[in-house]
């Protein structure tokens, strides 16, 4: 059996466990920038506020039902996310982070357990440790647990937030209540066709012929119709790390001067090479690109980017803003107004299995060096430490002017409690 366990409304939950006041009050939460609306309680979504909502346009409405507005606080979601993986993984044998606030679990045997007296539990169980509620879906396949998760969500109060489809009967009522549009993995574009067809329901789905599936819908669609049917084709999937790692940064004004690109070039190379090491890995190649203003008709368009091949895997802070610098030196141009550039890290490796060359090797001592740099910034704050080539004085931030304590990652901000 295959458990779907999802945090309900989980950015505005993780606001409301350290501000009781905010019980029964609508919030949302807005996207990098205070741009547009990502996450909303269940009384912001019964108010009709939608999911991408620009915020400014949304203004009046916010301030007429008393919306409480908050900018996106990942170190405190990512925190409270990695609670409640913790307790999920010590509750079953296998587990799948799907999401920051969704996992699959996997039980082999389990013929003799109450499935939805211990989901209730465990649901119980993460309340009480992280003041987060969960919804939780079992079923014989991952997809047949998404549609189980999405009914344990859909009627609550009669499921207490946990339900089971363990027969046949459950099995076809909850496909003949799913719309084809909802069923995971069915996109737009299909789901319009299929209701062309006169497929409304997810049951109607799993009634088409195989041949018609993979013909018109590939092999995808093919797994997609064993799944709902219950045949668990989907296995739990391992953690695997990233294939490339990019950080890339409009500029606040247009930069001109090779020396002010090239900073910010080297911080963004600064910032991979942290990247790397944090899931202890190396990369053996680099893309560098610089963009000019695209809106701006009255400056010279220039637009460049180069990829370059590292003589050997490494992720020192210090070998790749060399390597990203002799990369922009290849593509920089006097005289154009930049408004962009960027750093793409490639060809990724693990830390502990790099290609030894014969002549050319990273240099062991930076791996001494960047630990004790990436333990010091971790204690004192981010980019703290930085290399002599980085500016010392320039920090770039986004808008985030409604953005709440991170109480638990950082000390000076940890929730107060008054007795009296």
């Amino acid at each position: 059996m295959y458990a779907l366990v999802d945090c309900n409304n989980f950015y505005a939950s993780c606001e409301r466990i350290f501000r009781p006041d905010l019980k029964g009050k609508p919030i949302v939460v807005l996207s990098n920038n205070d741009g547009c609306v990502i996450a909303r309680s269940s009384e912001a979504k019964a108010l009709g506020i939608p999911m991408g909502a620009l915020a400014f346009q949304y203004q009046k409405m916010f301030d007429k039902y008393q919306v409480q507005v908050f900018s996106s606080n990942f170190a405190l979601y990512g925190d409270m996310s990695a609670r409640v993986m913790h307790l999920l993984s010590e509750a079953a044998p296998e587990i799948e982070i799907y999401s920051i606030d969704e996992a699959f679990l996997k039980f082999e045997s389990c013929d003799f357990l109450d499935l939805e007296s211990y989901g209730k539990i465990l649901r119980n169980t993460i309340l009480k440790s992280t003041g987060i509620s969960v919804s939780i879906g079992f079923a014989k396949s991952k997809t047949l647990a998404k549609v189980a998760n999405r009914i344990a969500k859909k009627y609550a109060k009669h499921t207490q937030g946990v339900y089971v489809i363990d027969t046949d009967t459950k099995k076809i009522k909850a496909l003949k209540w799913l719309d084809i549009g909802d069923v995971w993995g069915i996109g737009r574009r299909y789901a319009k066709r299929l209701q062309k067809m006169g497929i409304y329901k997810a049951f109607d789905f799993i009634q088409l012929p195989e041949q018609w599936i993979q013909k018109n819908m590939s092999i995808i669609g093919l797994r997609m119709k064993k799944e709902l049917d219950g045949q668990a084709v989907l296995g739990i999937e391992k953690m695997n790390n990233k294939k490339s790692i990019a950080t890339t940064r409009s500029f606040s004004k247009n930069y001109t001067q090779y020396e002010e690109v090239k900073e910010r070039v080297t911080t963004f190379a600064v910032t991979c090479a942290e990247k790397l090491r944090k899931q202890k890995t190396c990369c053996n190649s680099l893309v560098v690109f610089i963009h000019a203003n695209p809106h701006r008709k009255d400056l010279l368009y220039y637009s460049k980017n180069i990829r370059i091949r590292l003589p050997f895997a490494t992720n020192s802070a210090i070998e790749l803003s060399a390597f990203a610098v002799k990369a922009l030196r290849l593509i920089f141009k006097e005289g154009i107004a930049y408004k962009k550039a960027g750093v793409i890290v490639m060809d990724i490796c693990p830390e502990n299995n790099r290609q030894i060359t014969l002549f050319e090797n990273t240099n062991d001592k930076h791996q001494i060096l960047m630990q004790t740099m990436d333990a010091i910034n971790k204690n004192i704050g981010q980019q703290k430490l930085r290399l002599a080539s980085q500016s010392l004085g320039r920090t770039w931030k986004m808008r985030q002017e409604r953005l709440s304590n991170r109480y638990t990652t950082r000390l000076d901000e940890i929730i107060n409690v008054r007795v009296e």
